[in-house]
């Protein structure tokens, strides 16, 4: 036969559980969009920090729909996010009430029980009702079974209090939190509500931009893509230092295949590549305050949506005189200089290359040992734009790698 008492406590262990479960995993979603709402808006601080501070100083109409353009994506990712947090908090509120509701039931019921039994406990509270019930036993075990009887009432009693008490705690402490939910709700309507006005002002900016140069788009386009050619011929030009320095490597570990892709490192390279590779996710980031203009990869450009844009790296804004650093421990392998670019700096980790493009200042030579977060020089700023931009570009052998996925929050 089915003990019943078991199965309503395995049924009760196993609701409590799925709904600690639930709770947890909302918590967690809820931590989780709030680091990303706090990273967002921290984004939006550094662009009008970096881009859109200095408004009096001169910059182009192109570099102004850019910078704007980026803005209002990163402002749309706050608005969704921000959402996502209070349409959560909606769910959470409405469990939070409907628990409220049950609490109360609960806890109305218990009272109900309670009271019943302190009324029957009064009734036979004296010493001559309990020794009279005990003396009317038939035989010693049926006294025996009575003491029991009138320890385990006085202990359900007890029990019967103490979850009258935990059920009051519980519920106040439910609604303490329904409250703060209700507050942070309203918290994060009000400031989507302002985040949704200064997006419409930056859409009405963008596209007032946009019309502006529509008759000239033609020469912008050409613009455009002469300094995508700059950037290619750039980019080969480092991609061969890269491709020479294995090749030497090769050649010093005897190898005949001298053209292969992949450096021959020795121990010490092999160790320094090993730590490159467990701080994936955690470099610091090659300039101390930027944000990322241009991502990793091929991409339509914010402006003409017909040219393709080739980014072997990322292109961080940063403000003026930015010191550049090393985003780990290795080798200057050499100083790159184009006769119309700025000078670029290359940092060999063991088999991991780390690249800082367009730099007004060089701190470093060729074979100087660096460590993580050295100067290493400073950031080109363009006069006629006052864009201060570093290009920074991660190489595996002479293959490119995603940036993003190896600094920190990237």
């Amino acid at each position: 036969m089915i003990d019943i008492k078991f199965t309503y406590r395995i049924s009760f262990l196993l609701i409590f559980l799925l709904s600690n479960t639930i709770t947890f995993s909302q918590n967690k979603k809820q931590q989780e969009l709030e680091e990303r709402r706090q990273e967002l808006r921290h984004e939006i601080q550094q662009i009008n920090d970096l881009l859109f501070k200095n408004k009096s100083k001169a910059k182009s109409q192109t570099s102004l729909i850019e910078d704007l353009s980026y803005k209002v994506s990163v402002r749309r990712n706050l608005i969704k996010v921000t959402n996502q947090q209070a349409n959560l908090l909606t769910r959470e509120i409405n469990a939070n009430q409907n628990k409220i509701t049950e609490l109360r039931d609960e806890l109305r019921l218990l009272k109900e029980n309670y009271a019943s039994m302190i009324v029957t406990s009064y009734k036979s509270k004296s010493e001559q009702s309990r020794v009279m019930f005990l003396l009317s036993s038939s035989n010693f075990k049926q006294a025996y079974k009575r003491i029991q009887y009138i320890n385990q009432y006085a202990d359900y009693q007890k029990e019967q209090g103490e979850s009258i008490k935990a059920k009051s705690l519980e519920l106040q402490e439910t609604n303490t939190i329904l409250l703060k939910q209700k507050d942070n709700k309203k918290t994060l309507i009000d400031e989507n509500r302002v985040a949704q006005k200064k997006l419409e002002v930056e859409l009405n900016q963008h596209e007032t931009l946009m019309s502006s140069i529509k008759n000239n788009l033609n020469r912008y386009t050409a613009q455009i893509k002469d300094k995508q050619r700059e950037s290619d011929k750039i980019d080969r030009a480092i991609e061969k230092i890269i491709r020479d320095a294995i090749a030497s490597s090769n050649k010093k570990a005897g190898k005949t295949n001298t053209s292969s892709s992949v450096y021959a490192m020795t121990p010490e390279d092999k160790a320094l590549a090993n730590s490159f590779i467990a701080s994936k996710g955690k470099l610091p980031w090659p300039v101390e305050k930027g944000v990322v203009k241009l991502r990793y990869g091929n991409q339509p450009h914010p402006i003409v949506k017909s040219v393709t844009i080739k980014s072997n790296g990322v292109r961080i804004a940063t403000e003026k005189n930015a010191k550049v650093r090393s985003v780990f421990n290795g080798e200057v392998m050499a100083i790159q200089v184009s006769k119309r670019g700025n000078p670029s700096v290359l940092i060999r980790h063991g088999n991991y290359i780390s690249v800082y493009k367009n730099l007004s200042k060089i701190y470093v030579k060729k074979g100087d040992k660096v460590t993580t977060k050295q100067n290493i020089g400073e950031v080109f700023t363009n006069p006629s734009t006052n864009e201060t931009i570093l290009s920074f570009i991660v190489f595996k052998d002479a293959k490119t790698q995603n940036p993003a996925h190896w600094i920190y929050k990237m």
